[in-house]
């Protein structure tokens, strides 16, 4: 019996100018010639890895059930950090253990942990500078073809937590930064609506962006306030964004990636 066609998506920072990512859909394709594979996007900033682990979350829980999602933004290839293979309640994640599937894995709930380690599932010869091709894509694929999760190497317990997917709480506040600036300029923090339910925050959030102590609206839509005017707003990839209607928030605010962000229950 033939498998079932499978969704695998690609992020990567590879970009469309290099031969790269054609290699990882014909390492794919070898392997599982009924695979559907959909690219996210090849256009995450060099080695950014906060910028992979965002665009990662907010896509992910879009897809079918059982979605293979390889994640390649990979600065420290050839060192000794992971290769490893996230089982959570919907999806799986393959990728480096560097922090780019931790957000998303996390969004969806972690049950299991694997250590990529049996050659049988890579290729044969392994680039120190490829992983995305000679470990990550087969990987992805013979998961694809029902190859279960055990077999790819030892549950691990712990993967690497980056500082932007982490949200440190101290009685009624919380700590947390920014994770994404869009092209509006909506500053996009990795605080979520659990997060401010958590805090009893229903009508205003008191935030501390950089030295700016602001206490703003949550509103359902931008149009709540008058052009112009601040608001706190959970986006449509269920995170806390700081938003001027019909303006820039972080030049207004000054804020950047990677600024801290203070979230306060309002008095």
């Amino acid at each position: 019996m033939k498998p079932p066609i499978s969704i695998i998506t690609l992020t990567t920072d590879f970009g469309l100018a290099d031969p790269y990512v054609a290699e990882m859909k014909a390492v794919i394709l070898g392997i599982n010639p009924t695979a559907k594979i959909v690219d996210v996007t090849h256009q995450v900033e060099k080695f950014n890895i906060r910028h992979g682990a965002f665009i990662l979350a907010a896509a992910a829980p879009y897809f079918p059930k059982n979605t293979i999602h390889v994640a390649v933004v990979d600065p420290g290839v050839g060192t000794k950090r992971k290769p490893i293979l996230i089982e959570t309640e919907k999806y799986f994640f393959v990728g480096p253990d560097n922090g780019v599937l931790t957000l998303a894995a996390r969004k969806q709930g972690i049950r299991h942990i694997y250590e990529i380690v049996n050659p049988k599932v890579m290729l044969p010869r392994i680039s120190q500078t490829f992983h995305g091709r000679d470990i990550f894509a087969p990987a992805a694929a013979y998961l694809s073809r029902g190859v279960k999760p055990l077999e790819f190497g030892p549950k691990i317990r712990r993967i690497v937590m980056p500082r932007f997917a982490r949200v440190i709480g101290k009685g009624s506040t919380l700590m947390g930064e920014v994770i994404h600036v869009d092209s509006f300029g909506n500053i996009i923090t990795n605080f979520t609506a659990k997060n401010l339910e958590d805090l009893g925050i229903q009508d205003f959030v008191r935030i501390k962006l950089k030295d700016k102590e602001l206490t703003l609206k949550l509103c359902k839509a931008y149009a709540e306030v008058e052009t112009g005017k601040p608001l706190a707003i959970i986006g449509s990839h269920d995170f806390l964004e700081v938003s001027v209607n019909m303006g820039n928030a972080a030049q207004a605010f000054g804020v950047k990636i990677g600024d801290t962000v203070k979230l306060c229950r309002s008095s």
